[in-house]
């Protein structure tokens, strides 16, 4: 059990910049093992999210509640996975070959085509969520963000780290099938609790949304890489997140 807190603590201290206790010692196994958790960390930054547009709605119009909240998520993790996205689209796009768009993803410098992307991402995502009634908004940013990381946590389970070191190298050796089982818990316990307070056609077209969300992101890079890296990791999480969110509207 102390080793799945201190898992759980360092897929915190990865994926979000929120602080963290420093009671437990660090090991490969239990970062190795902190996969398991990022649909859980998705689910807390979606809940402080929609804390945020909950609160910021009282005052403000529905597009600033909404725009606060995405920037609180953005606070929250740091960016990390919209940097990824940038990065991926500034590589795969900028680079001829497959070692060319390696090297472009790990400057850290930001290209057109990552920029684009970036620009884009955020204004269909402030688009999308305008559109949708408030009420449901506030589930949707824990289920969208927490289903979100699954998609990764697949990426992780299904493909290959392509790099000898990265961001992505402490899950470089793929995910126990213990560590798949608590991530699906993770959203069972999301869908289960939406059917329950919520109609479930809008969860199934979300579903729908973010599994072709995570299968385009996933042809666009591995066909030029054969693999996936740390960014590429951001980058499915941020399609599928904007696929989930197209399937909310869909509905509508």
């Amino acid at each position: 059990m102390k080793d799945q807190v201190a898992s759980f603590l360092l897929a915190v201290q990865f994926l979000t910049r929120l602080p963290i206790p420093g009671w437990f010692t660090y090991t490969e196994a239990r970062m190795a093992g902190s996969a398991a958790y990022y649909p859980l960390v998705g689910v807390l930054v979606g809940a402080l999210c929609s804390a945020v547009f909950w609160g910021a709605s009282l005052l403000f119009p529905p597009l600033v509640s909404i725009i606060l909240a995405i920037a609180a998520g953005l606070l929250l993790t740091g960016a990390f996975h919209e940097d990824g996205l940038a990065d991926t689209f500034d590589g795969i796009g900028g680079g001829h070959t497959r070692e060319s768009a390696l090297e472009i993803m790990r400057d850290s410098r930001l290209g057109t085509y990552g920029t684009l992307a970036l620009v884009a991402a955020l204004g269909i995502k402030a688009a999308i969520l305008t559109d949708l009634p408030s009420h449901l908004l506030l589930y949707a940013f824990p289920a969208a963000h927490g289903l979100s990381r699954l998609s990764s946590v697949i990426t992780i389970a299904t493909s290959r780290y392509v790099r000898t070191e990265g961001t992505g190298k402490p899950v470089s050796q793929g995910i126990s099938l213990p560590g798949l089982l608590i991530a699906g818990i993770t959203a069972a316990a999301i869908l289960l609790t939406w059917i329950y307070l919520l109609p479930a056609a809008p969860m199934l077209l979300g579903l729908a949304g973010l599994t072709i969300g995570h299968v385009a992101m996933r042809a666009f890079f591995e066909f030029k890489l054969n693999g996936y890296t740390g960014d590429t990791l951001g980058a499915v999480q941020q399609a599928s997140e904007i696929g989930f969110y197209l399937g909310l509207l869909a509905w509508l």
